[in-house]
């Protein structure tokens, strides 16, 4: 999906709670109800690249994250 910056400049973008102070995203939705998608940003670049999910992609990446899928594993 090819978004404009006058329609990414729209989106009502959030950060997460949780976020540290250098290691945040922004995300916001694009659109509303069943097939709406969820953009998300680097919140220090703001200007820069934007990842869209659609409605399953978003909900599978939520779930994944949530299952430590993509957490760090540090070797000894």
């Amino acid at each position: 999906m090819n978004l404009s910056r006058a329609r990414l400049a729209d989106v009502p973008w959030r950060i997460s709670t949780r976020s540290q102070s250098t290691n945040c995203v922004e995300v916001g939705p694009l659109g509303a109800g069943l097939d709406a998608s969820v953009a998300m940003r680097d919140s220090k670049n703001r200007q820069g690249p934007v990842l869209v999910f659609s409605r399953v992609q978003w909900q599978r990446f939520v779930a994944a994250t949530k299952d430590g899928e993509f957490d760090l594993h540090v070797m000894s």
